[in-house]
């Protein structure tokens, strides 16, 4: 099959915040982090990537999104992208085929499989976690492949040795969110892209174990409720030391599973 084209129902090479001449390519700085997304909604991206310190680092040209729409690689009038399944069952499957010449497609101009992560997102994959998030945002760039129905046809998944992550445990009707929900969780790690590295230093998860402390800001009283005294004192090394008290504390509370991995690493 041919390379598609615009002319071939492709609406966009590149996702753009504001509308652009066509024949115009947005800002891309050399070497920046990309994004290719092969999904059957492409008009859902950028989607909530588009806003924030995330889309201000899009519109710069920090990192680049190419939603890649499944549906040009389909069959027929119609551009059929899925089947019954073998043995029966309910639902349709994405079809091998079809997911095969995306993903040849998405394959050019990317760099090797260890500079350049290709993942299905799929409820059967590992967990999702923020060592995921920056390892994929020490990477060229990265392909994910969001699912539909009932899935994927697995000799694709096979051929290609793609990665299975998860969100969560629970099924969303298709990847568009969850693929949204990663990449932000790894734009936001990209060399200046928050322009603060001591708050992704200080957020939860980022020791991989524990929850961030509790957080305040002014008025200093609300609603009969003050501030912690250790927060107005002037004192940072107490200020730091209650931090973690309470980041352990909450993290204890409400994740135990966290807490006893980092108790099993200590030991």
């Amino acid at each position: 099959m041919a390379a598609p084209t615009r002319s071939h129902g492709r609406k966009t090479i590149s996702a753009s915040l504001t509308p652009r001449d066509l024949m115009a390519e947005p800002t891309r700085l050399k070497g920046a982090w990309a994004a290719k997304i092969i999904t059957l909604f492409p008009d859902a991206f950028p989607g909530v990537l588009g806003a924030s310190l995330t889309g201000k680092a899009l519109q710069e040209g920090k990192w680049t999104l190419d939603p890649i729409d499944l549906r040009i690689f389909g069959e027929g009038k119609h551009r059929n992208v899925d089947d019954t399944p073998y043995g029966g069952g309910a639902g349709m499957v994405l079809r091998a085929d079809i997911v095969g010449k995306a993903l040849d497609f998405a394959n050019r101009g990317t760099s090797e499989r260890a500079k350049w992560p290709v993942v299905y997102l799929s409820p059967r994959g590992k967990p999702f976690t923020q060592a995921k998030a920056a390892e994929w945002a020490k990477a060229d760039g990265i392909t994910l492949l969001c699912g539909r129905f009932e899935g994927v046809d697995q000799r694709v998944l096979d051929h290609y040795e793609i990665e299975e992550v998860s969100l969560g445990d629970f099924v969303l009707t298709g990847g568009e969110i969850a693929a949204q929900a990663m990449i932000d969780a790894t734009v936001r790690l990209l060399p200046d892209v928050l322009g603060n590295a001591v708050s992704t230093e200080e957020e939860s998860f980022s020791d991989g174990i524990t929850l961030e402390h509790p957080q305040y800001t002014r008025p200093a009283e609300w609603r009969g409720r003050g501030v912690p005294d250790i927060l107005t004192s002037g004192d940072h090394g107490k200020v730091d030391a209650w931090r973690r008290q309470q980041s352990e504390e909450l993290t204890k509370a409400r994740r135990p599973d966290l807490w006893a991995k980092r108790d099993h690493d200590q030991d």
